[in-house]
């Protein structure tokens, strides 16, 4: 059988115990930075949005990137599809 808890309870409870910790939480500044903004478009998403682009999301290119006359090929036949 569980038990009811007043969240508002615990929170006094946890501030009359240790004040310093929830002091620490509700007023500090976190340490180390973050970058602002959207994370930056990595060459392996280049890859895969170029993939989707032509229909071939579904492929496992990085195993087919470790053979190289089949990747060489793979983007030759993607390139023609590109071009007008």
């Amino acid at each position: 059988m569980g038990y009811v808890v007043d969240e508002v309870a615990v929170g006094e409870v946890f501030l009359q115990y240790f004040p310093l910790y929830v002091n620490r939480v509700l007023l500090g500044k976190p340490e180390g930075w973050r970058p602002l903004g959207r994370p930056r478009r990595r060459w392996v998403d280049n890859i895969r949005m170029d993939l989707q682009e032509v229909g071939c999301g579904y492929m496992d290119w990085i195993g087919l990137a470790q053979y190289r006359g089949r990747w060489r090929t793979l983007v030759s036949a993607l390139m023609n599809l590109r071009v007008p």
